[in-house]
């Protein structure tokens, strides 16, 4: 079934090794009981990570569990989609959530997730492409005019800066709709870019990056408002963490290297 992914759909072991390492090892940073029930059924690791990439990939799904929680504190009936979702389990670290959770990718992921993944009481899974608008009209034809947050977590590098913008730009067709996700900056692309080849993945390349996120919502829209960007690894607890992973840490934040954005889009 694996050999069946696409370049990028077979990245989606590397965030779920994420996660389990910090269940593991650091539950401070990320508990993700349901990543570690399936830590033996992952296919091998092609190449042992460090401690820093693993933990890069849990702090993404810390990052965007905050987003979700806020959100759902405003909104406690709006919708949350995660596009790209691979085998991110992020409905479970939810339990309390009673609105509509949709996971959209690729059919191919879909049909390995659902033998994998157990189906939350709310949430539903959708076959499809993030660039197209079908999952939009969908989505929008079951929810209606309820508030929508977007989260992407890991997807948009991987795409011309120009399909992003289209993709984000199809967005607007909800009718009160946030999007979160992780960018890189022109020197963080450089450094994933090495990260990917190291970790047996030089075939699958890397183009969007985020140097200043005011010019970037303005390609979006003149109405799109920028609502919050952060340094990736500004609220993640460092203690116990090694050495050189916290350096790493720190030269990604003070470059802004890595980090998360928030957009209103309408």
């Amino acid at each position: 079934m694996v050999d069946e992914f696409n370049k990028i759909s077979k990245t989606l072991f590397i965030p779920m090794r994420g996660r389990i390492y910090s269940t593991e090892h650091f539950p401070n940073i990320l508990k993700d009981d349901i990543a570690l029930k399936l830590k033996d059924k992952l296919p091998p690791e092609e190449k042992v990570q460090s401690q820093y990439t693993y933990i890069a990939s849990a702090v993404r799904s810390r990052n965007i569990d905050r987003y979700i929680d806020n959100f759902l504190k405003i909104n406690p009936d709006g919708v949350i989609v995660e596009l790209g979702c691979g085998l991110e389990t992020t409905y479970f670290r939810h339990p309390n959530i009673k609105s509509s959770f949709y996971d959209l990718d690729l059919p191919e992921v879909i049909d390995y997730r659902e033998k994998r993944i157990p189906l939350g009481e709310h949430q539903k899974l959708i076959k499809g492409d993030l660039f197209k608008k079908d999952w939009i009209e969908k989505i929008k034809s079951e929810i209606g005019n309820k508030p929508v947050l977007i989260v992407v977590g890991g997807v948009f590098h991987y795409f011309q800066r120009e399909n992003v913008i289209s993709a984000i730009k199809n967005m607007l067709n909800f009718d009160n709709i946030e999007l979160v996700f992780d960018a890189l900056n022109s020197l963080g692309i450089k450094g994933i870019k090495k990260y990917m080849n190291d970790l047996g993945h030089s075939d699958t390349a890397m183009y969007f990056y985020v140097n200043d996120v005011n010019e970037f919502a303005k390609e979006i829209g003149p109405d799109v408002k920028v609502l919050e960007e952060i340094k990736y690894y500004s609220q993640t607890p460092k203690d116990g963490l090694d050495f050189w992973t916290k350096v790493q840490m720190s030269g990604a934040d003070l470059f802004y290297m890595v980090k998360m954005i928030h957009l209103k889009l309408k």
